[in-house]
């Protein structure tokens, strides 16, 4: 049954929301989730699942996903070739023994480079300007990055860390390091000092690129400084607010003169890029991409974000985030246009930046499209070139997404789940079905799952387990056993298959469509950002008066961004707001300024298992 839209005829957007909750309270359990939002020909028309289906003789959606799942092999080749790889030794097959085009050798950035070179492929944002730069233009700065890495005695196989705002220069150097045969080791620019150290030494980086400060709504936030309290050795420097140690170098210094490199070639399974995940221990897990890992982002944005060479991508973002490298690949390896804003997304400039650069998909988590609201951003600006938002990284509320598509005059909002390790999305939505808030329409292509309850049995309700393989999944980790986390364990899938684990809980819902539902595991999503219940009480344990602490993510009612609440036990004298305060410091310097306590609950006994392991559960129950 395909899902019933409601149509938004009110102009006062609480009149418009108002009315769609009602119509879709009327609705029975077995009905799709109402829709806010229908393709109409031209969309469909113009789709690149379109084209895909027709080209490869497929039925539409449905088609093409079938075939990604029950033969990949014969699916991602076509898919390479539809997005252009460039292989320099092309492979003789797709998939062997679990290895994908296991005898190519490439180098991914040239797949970045298809495009016209008069073709924009940048469009810059910042004090009220706007500026664009050609894939040519693009190019020769990250040669000149790549000629100035071989200059300074780095070699293939380095890792080289970024930690800085997703500005033109961490994007010419990324490129410029795979270019040159090394890898990016992506650190979040938000994070303290120990915590990169932390990834700087698990990485093993030889060197680091950073701003000398970053810019955010009206505040300097030292990036520089933060590097070199973490250890970095050579460190390159991009502006001139801070003097440099002996050793270090400045970014216009570091930039060769040469404008032409040839690319380094490399294996199909050689390193492009070390992104880190929060697991359930206090280390962080460091997950390499390949050559061919980027294949899938490129892929998700053809199929499921309906990218076209006319778009222009927006995503806030930073390349410590997969959706940093992602929005990389996503716009260059598809011959798009990538946006990038100079300061923080909430401030007016950023609204006014989408109006006048003509951005055409934009990406959101959703704390952010909630920050808007409380602005009250709608009408401010006029979004209507935006074909189509899309929103990750937390759960969806279903009244902030009905107020994102109204900001754009009712587009769709394509819901994106996956992560670090998966390098995209395992479930999405797509341009040819009804788009519903706060749900996902589609599984992602290439991507297979079932939902199990806790007894292990199929259920509509329950934990999410990938039936492998794909294009994208991780397979190894640097730092830690990665069948242990991934597959030990794992119930049998159908046909007795290994699954896959990956922690988010999951709802099926009629027609087709499903709702998140949050973790399974004690990993936590704050603002977007991952992270354990184990890094985040390591450090509360040792704030003065505190024996003993847990943290657990509540979900807001309606869904939405989580909230972090800590339940303590404190020592007899101890000031409960004193303590909160401590605790709330100590996290800002030592692990994420993002990650706020909403609330301190003290408890005499913190519920524990019969092996000692803390009952986050019953801790969550207690707060209903």
């Amino acid at each position: 049954m395909a899902a019933e839209t409601w149509r938004a005829d009110e102009t006062d957007f609480e009149e418009a929301l108002q009315s769609y909750l009602e119509a879709a309270a009327a609705r029975g359990d077995t009905d799709p989730p109402l829709a806010a939002w229908q393709p109409d020909p031209a969309t469909l028309a113009d789709a690149n699942i379109t084209a895909f289906a027709a080209r490869h003789g497929l039925g539409g959606f449905d088609g093409i996903h079938r075939w990604s799942v029950t033969d990949p092999a014969a699916f991602w080749a076509a898919v390479a070739d539809q997005i252009g790889v460039q292989w320099h030794t092309p492979p003789t097959e797709a998939l062997r023994d679990g290895a994908w085009f296991p005898d190519a050798r490439l180098n991914i950035v040239d797949s970045c480079f298809t495009a016209p070179r008069d073709a924009p492929a940048l469009v810059l944002g910042a004090g009220g300007a706007v500026e664009t730069l050609t894939y040519a233009e693009l190019e020769v700065l990250v040669n000149r990055f790549a000629a100035g890495y071989v200059a300074a005695g780095l070699k293939p196989g380095d890792r080289v860390a970024i930690a800085m705002p997703m500005h033109l220069e961490a994007v010419v150097a990324y490129l410029g390091i795979i270019r040159a045969g090394g890898a990016v080791v992506s650190i979040a620019d938000s994070f303290a000092a120990p915590e990169i150290a932390t990834r700087l030494q698990i990485a093993g980086a030889v060197a680091a690129v950073t701003s000398g400060v970053a810019r955010r709504a009206g505040r300097e936030l030292p990036m520089y400084e933060k590097l070199v309290d973490a250890g970095a050795s050579t460190v390159i420097v991009v502006g001139d607010e801070v003097e440099l140690r002996d050793g270090d170098v400045g970014w216009d210094d570091f930039l060769s003169d040469e404008t032409e490199f040839e690319s380094v070639i490399r294996a199909s399974d050689d390193h492009v890029n070390v992104l880190f995940s929060s697991g359930t221990t206090g280390e962080p897990k460091a997950i390499p991409w390949h050559q061919i890992t980027p294949l899938k982002a490129a892929a998700d944005a053809y199929f499921h974000h309906d990218v076209h060479t006319t778009d222009t991508l927006a995503w806030p973002t930073n390349l410590g985030w997969m959706m940093g490298p992602w929005l990389i690949f996503a716009s260059l390896m598809n011959g798009a246009s990538m946006a990038l804003y100079d300061d923080a997304p909430t401030v007016e400039g950023f609204g006014r930046f989408v109006e006048q650069s003509g951005i055409t998909m934009l990406g959101v988590v959703p704390s952010l499209v909630s920050a808007w609201r409380t602005q009250n951003w709608l009408g401010r600006f006029d979004w209507s070139r935006i074909r189509l938002f899309s929103s990750t990284g937390e759960p969806s509320n279903r009244t902030d997404m009905l107020y994102l598509m109204a900001m754009a005059g009712w587009k769709p909002v394509i819901e994106y789940c996956g992560g670090t390790e998966i390098a995209g999305g395992y479930i999405t939505g797509v341009v040819t079905r009804p788009a519903s808030p706060a749900t996902f329409s589609a599984k992602a292509v290439g991507s297979d799952f079932v939902i199990l309850d806790e007894a292990g049995a199929p259920s509509d309700t329950g934990e999410l387990f990938l039936i492998p393989p794909s294009v994208g999944l991780s397979t190894e980790l640097l730092n830690r056993d990665h069948d242990a986390v991934y597959f030990e364990g794992t119930p049998p899938g159908p046909g007795r298959r290994r699954l896959r684990r990956h922690g988010d809980q999951m709802e099926a819902l009629p027609g087709g469509y499903y709702r998140a539902q949050g973790r399974a595991d004690d990993t936590m999503n704050l603002g977007g950002i991952k992270v354990s219940s184990a890094e985040i009480e390591r450090r509360l344990r040792q704030v003065d008066h505190v024996r003993e602490a847990a943290a657990v993510a509540v979900e807001a009612d309606g869904g939405g961004p989580a909230s972090l609440v800590v339940f303590a036990e404190l020592e007899g004298s101890a000031d409960p707001d004193t303590v909160l305060a401590d605790m709330r410091r100590r996290l800002r310097s030592e692990l994420n300024p993002l990650f706020k306590i909403d609330r301190l609950v003290t408890i005499d006994t913190l519920p524990r298992t019969a092996s000692n392991k803390i009952m986050r559960r019953t801790l969550r129950d207690r707060l209903r």
